[in-house]
């Protein structure tokens, strides 16, 4: 009897439930197919979008195919022919001797994309999809192909434009404003993946202004719609049919597109292209200095409030900002006028300004704002703020360590004239040398390493282990020790904090 009772209980359930669904079908039935009709009228509008942005835009995409010649390596006077080491392994083997002799990169391939931007035939691309290349191929999208005449690329900025001579005027995509898109606008992106054909995908403007640490100068637009391998220097397109951004990169785990992608701002790349096109290179102004992020916890240490400013981890010599008196630890807040929000943004204004002209920079030094007027230079052609880890000397012989001092997880000692030649460091490196670094402690948790060279200790030079010793002795990890390190060429800037 219980079964029979459960069971007629859930037959009156579903029967019940069938009469109550029907008479709110009935009932709401005008409403739901309203607001269905509006609803695909929408997606329908979309979707006319896309398709009248891909009708318009689609013509001006190319496929680029790129050749590189094959490289010798080295020839035999940079061979280990006679080394004991070769000798034992491989023998007084001709063969291999020869095949040795006889090194070289073999011919390459490469794919990627790109756009037409001027009917005349300049295409405006990565400059990572035709570095190296000794011959060009750009397949049109009517099929042509034609080699290109000529190239000239900024690595710095990832943007490169690429000439072809047509016997007709090409189809052309406008350049948009990429300080007006935002974040949420729908975008389309073109391009030829996997060398499959030139394809497009849809989605969304996800982020702005993303710093990822492929290339110097990056302000990207991050994007969820498809890029994959090949897309590169294809363009990311607005649904009024105009360029708002290059495409250059992705951030995956298996290889192809996992939902984040990245593009170059056309307002950027722009400004790159028309010195490329007119000049055949960019010209740009700089300060001379290595700017480091602005941590919270540097920013606690240098009072800074979040939002705000751009740290100068190094002053490198003989530049413009030597000249004008800048320091380690300045934080510049202000260029000609404008406030800084973080580094990429003063990397910009700096870049685009008028070279050989004076410009007023407020820096926050030692808790007090100061004036530092400037004269911006055209930056080498061979500068770069990259730092490098120095090597040992060759000859393999030790010294014996002078006496040091252990404090927080390291052990510093003096910088002697032979550690500081051996270390590669620049003439006139003063400080105290990290000898050790204890696994876990709160000097491996803030990064240091043994070779780092301890200039500062809370701004204040430090010149011998003892002076160290000194300068350390009142401190609490609680409330953060900042340091400023030297590592190879470069400085920078780090906090100790108890460990986590």
């Amino acid at each position: 009897m219980p079964n029979t009772q459960r069971s007629s209980f859930w037959i009156l359930t579903a029967v019940g439930g069938v009469c109550l669904g029907a008479a709110a079908v009935a009932l709401s039935q005008p409403g739901d197919t309203q607001q269905q009709t509006r609803e695909m009228a929408t997606a329908e509008n979309l979707s006319v979008a896309f398709r009248d942005v891909a009708r318009r835009v689609l013509p001006a995409v190319v496929s680029i195919e790129t050749r590189t010649k094959a490289v010798e390596v080295g020839g035999a006077d940079d061979l280990p022919l006679d080394d004991e080491l070769f000798q034992q392994f491989f023998g007084n083997r001709p063969d291999l001797q020869e095949m040795f002799r006889n090194r070289q990169i073999p011919p390459r391939e490469g794919k990627g994309s790109g756009f037409i931007i001027d009917g005349s035939g300049i295409v405006l691309t990565n400059s990572h999809v035709v570095e190296d290349a000794d011959r060009i191929i750009v397949r049109l999208y009517d099929g042509r192909e034609i080699e290109a005449s000529s190239w000239a690329s900024d690595a710095r900025s990832d943007v490169a434009i690429v000439r072809v001579d047509a016997d007709d005027p090409l189809p052309a995509v406008p350049l948009g404003d990429s300080d007006r898109s935002e974040i949420g606008d729908w975008v389309l992106a073109l391009g030829n993946p996997f060398d499959i054909g030139v394809t497009v995908t849809a989605g969304i403007i996800s982020a702005k202004g993303r710093a990822t640490g492929i290339n110097e100068r990056e302000s990207y637009l991050q994007t969820d719609a498809a890029i994959n391998p090949g897309n590169s220097g294809g363009p990311l397109v607005s649904l009024t049919g105009e360029v708002v951004g290059i495409n250059t990169a992705i951030s995956t785990r298996s290889g192809g597109y996992d939902g984040v992608g990245f593009a170059i701002p056309v307002n950027m790349a722009r400004w790159v292209a028309d010195q490329l096109v007119e000049e055949g290179r960019v010209r740009r102004a700089y300060l001379g200095v290595a700017l480091q992020e602005l941590t919270g916890e540097l920013r606690r240490q240098f009072d800074i409030p979040a939002g705000k400013g751009a740290l100068v981890g190094q002053v490198f010599p003989d530049t413009p900002a030597s000249r004008a008196g800048f320091r380690e630890g300045d934080v510049i807040l202000e260029f000609d006028g404008r406030e800084i929000p973080n580094r990429t943004v003063l990397q910009e204004l700096v870049e685009i300004s008028e070279v050989d002209r004076q410009y007023p920079v407020i820096v926050k030094r030692g808790g007090e704002r100061v004036t530092i007027n400037v004269t911006l230079e055209e930056m080498p052609g061979d500068f770069t703020p990259a730092l490098r880890r120095s090597q040992r000397g060759e000859n393999g012989e030790s010294t014996p360590e002078p006496d040091g001092v252990e404090k927080f997880g390291l052990e510093v000692t003096e910088l002697s004239e032979e550690m500081r030649e051996r270390l590669r460091l620049p003439e006139g490196t003063s400080g105290v040398l990290v000898r050790r670094v204890a696994p876990g402690s709160s000097a491996a948790q803030a990064g240091l390493q043994p070779g780092d060279v301890i200039v500062q200790v809370r701004t204040k030079p430090v010149g011998s282990p003892e002076e160290f010793e000194e300068q350390t002795q009142d401190l609490s990890l609680e409330d953060g020790i900042l340091m400023l390190i030297r590592r190879g060429t470069g400085t920078l800037f780090i906090v100790l904090k108890p460990v986590d």
